[in-house]
Formats: structure tokens, C-alpha cells, sequence
């Protein structure tokens, strides 16, 4: 008959528990499906942006924001920092593509809106996963600060033409927030 101690059934049953909880995660927090976005994902995202580009953005020319202007990027940020700025800028972009705009536009950003408002989804689970009660990181809370304050000053015009003609920097963060670790 085989007789286990007491030690090694301890360490069995907690790295089962670990495998079972980080299996449980990884499902709770799907971002994986955004390491390497489609091909016709990207397409729509580009065709929306060199649209808006040619018929919406010369009306806000002088519109000057520069949030997506940073000395650092999404990779030299903790895993959480990530998710919260992603979250953040897919939470700008969502809101302004869903505002009023002029017919013809509204037919190339329709997809756009909808891939963006599921990663958008996926990422508060797995805020809500992860780090539910995480505090961003000195830089990324300063950051965050600008976003609010440029959100209160600038017009509504202003913050779709910064997201939008920023909107593949968004999607980096995205990628990169999806792999984890293996971002640099």
C-alpha cells in the first residue's frame, strides 16, 4: 500500500489548486484572442481612420491634444497598468465613434465599433480578474489625469479626431496587454 506524508499531499492538492485557478483566470480573462488581430479587423480599423481622415479630420485641423503623445509605452508598464490603460483608450475610442457623425462615416466605423466595444468588454473581466483594486502607477495615473481633463476641455470633435487618427497606437496597447509578459 503506498503511504504518502503529509508534506507531499500538501504541495499535490496546492499546485492542483494553483493549475485549477489559473486555469480559471485565463478563461475569466480572455485577452488572448487579441495577441494578433485579423487581417479583416485591421482592414476596417484602417479603412475607418483613412476615411475619417479624408472627410472629417481636416474640420479639426487645429484641434490640438497631445494624450497620445507619451514618453513611455504600454510595454514598460506592469500587466495591470496595461489592462487599465488599454481600458482607457478603448473607453475613449468606443465613445466617440458612438456619437452622431455624418451617414457615410457611420458605415465604415460600424465594425470597427463593434470589435473595439468586445475587447472593451473582455478587458473589464479581466480588470475585474485580476486587479480588481489595482492603483495605476505614478505615470499611468498622471496620464489618466490628462485623459479626464482633456475629456472636460476639449470638444467632442477634438477627442474623435485624436482617437481615431491614433486608433492603431490603441491597438498596439491592446496587443500588447494580450501578451503579457512576452510584450517588450
Amino acid at each position: 500500500m503506498l503511504r504518502l506524508g503529509f508534506a507531499p499531499l500538501l504541495a499535490l492538492a496546492l499546485s492542483l489548486g494553483a493549475t485549477l485557478a489559473q486555469d480559471a483566470l485565463e478563461k475569466s480573462c480572455s485577452l488572448s484572442k487579441y495577441r494578433f488581430l485579423l487581417p479583416h479587423e485591421l482592414k476596417a480599423v484602417r479603412r475607418m481612420r483613412d476615411h475619417f481622415n479624408d472627410i472629417m479630420a481636416p474640420s479639426h485641423r487645429n484641434c490640438h491634444t497631445t494624450l497620445f503623445h507619451r514618453r513611455w509605452s504600454a510595454a514598460k508598464l506592469s500587466m495591470p497598468d496595461r489592462v487599465t490603460l488599454v481600458e482607457a483608450e478603448l473607453d475613449l475610442a468606443t465613445t466617440v465613434l458612438e456619437l452622431p457623425t455624418a451617414p457615410s462615416f457611420t458605415e465604415t466605423h460600424h465594425r470597427p465599433l463593434a470589435f473595439l466595444t468586445q475587447a472593451q468588454k473582455d478587458l473589464k473581466r479581466c480588470m475585474a480578474a485580476e486587479a480588481p483594486s489595482h492603483q495605476p502607477s505614478g505615470k499611468l495615473r498622471h496620464w489618466l489625469q490628462r485623459l479626464e481633463e482633456d475629456k472636460k476641455t476639449k470638444t467632442a470633435g477634438c477627442l474623435e479626431a485624436s482617437a481615431i487618427i491614433h486608433i492603431f497606437q490603441v491597438l498596439d496597447d491592446l496587443r500588447c496587454a494580450a501578451r503579457r509578459e512576452q510584450c517588450t
